[in-house]
């Protein structure tokens, strides 16, 4: 059993739906201010000029992020690359760049504007995630167990 994103093709794999994360990029005001006035520009590109945090390029997040970037094709400059989404966060929360991150997890900072949310040209399509086991295969009763309980957890 895996907690992952939903594949395109779901050939005997079950798939049960946790929800959807949508994939955001944040940085503080002042990381902000400080890019805008080494750029001279009101116009906020964070391909050109900015440092740009992402996960690492093993993780499904990122490779899905460098998917958006190369259908709308955006260029990385300032590239710093992280493993995990906390540090994502706080290298952000402390001004080292524009980091890449899930809506879900920066909600508190986006709301007492820690993080600021910067505006897309496209914007990047939501993915649905969710746990993912073989349909094939007989079920042990600690996947059936923990099944069970995370669906007797669910609204």
């Amino acid at each position: 059993i895996g907690l992952i994103g939903r594949p395109d093709s779901l050939h005997h794999i079950c798939f049960d739906s946790l929800g959807e994360i949508e994939d955001i990029f944040v940085a503080t005001k002042t990381y902000l201010d400080n890019l805008s006035l080494r750029t001279r520009s009101n116009e906020m590109d964070i391909s050109r000029s900015a440092t740009l945090m992402l996960l690492d390029k093993e993780n499904m997040t990122r490779q899905y992020i460098d998917d958006y970037l190369s259908m709308h094709h955006i260029e990385t400059n300032n590239l710093l690359e992280v493993s995990t989404m906390d540090l994502l966060i706080e290298f952000a929360k402390i001004g080292l760049g524009v980091a890449c991150v899930i809506r879900q997890f920066v909600e508190k900072e986006l709301r007492d504007k820690t993080l600021v949310e910067i505006p897309l040209p496209f914007p990047i399509h939501k993915r649905n995630i969710g746990f993912a086991f073989l349909d094939n295969l007989q079920q042990t009763t600690a996947v059936k167990d923990f099944i069970d309980f995370y669906n007797s957890k669910r609204p």
